[in-house]
């Protein structure tokens, strides 16, 4: 009897896509877990740099100086004389911080009104910077 060496079934033509999916799936995970979820703000100033900083605080009233002198409070334009009912008005019970990101540009006449207005509402200051020798 001799032996048949010929295939007896028809090749693959077709071929799942299950694999795939896990893998794309995978990268999909791995990207989300190691892109940067730091907020940006829509307001653009200069931070001071620093060589060490600490994290932000989640719970927090962020107050944004520019250096043509205007002022933001939680991404909303705010006039000077409106400063300290504004946060008022956007802080909640549990902020106990008051974020402040100031251009280097900005004056000390504006950092003493938002200093004025945190320590009228308790409020601790923490001044946003950014780390010596880090380039976006």
């Amino acid at each position: 009897m001799p032996l048949d060496f010929s295939p007896s079934r028809e090749p693959m033509t077709t071929f799942s896509l299950a694999g795939m999916t896990d893998v794309v799936l995978l990268l999909l995970i791995f990207f989300l877990l190691t892109s940067s979820f730091i907020p940006q703000m829509g307001i653009q100033v200069d931070l001071p740099q620093v060589d060490s900083s600490a994290p932000l605080e989640e719970q927090s009233i962020t107050v944004a100086l520019t250096e043509e002198g205007s002022y933001y409070v939680n991404g909303t334009s705010v006039p000077a004389a409106r400063l300290l009912d504004e946060i008022r008005a956007a802080r909640t019970s549990q902020q106990q911080f008051l974020i402040l990101r100031a251009d280097e540009g900005a004056t000390i006449g504006q950092f003493s009104s938002v200093a004025s207005a945190a320590r009228a509402l308790n409020l601790r200051i923490l001044v946003a910077t950014e780390r010596a020798g880090r380039t976006d």
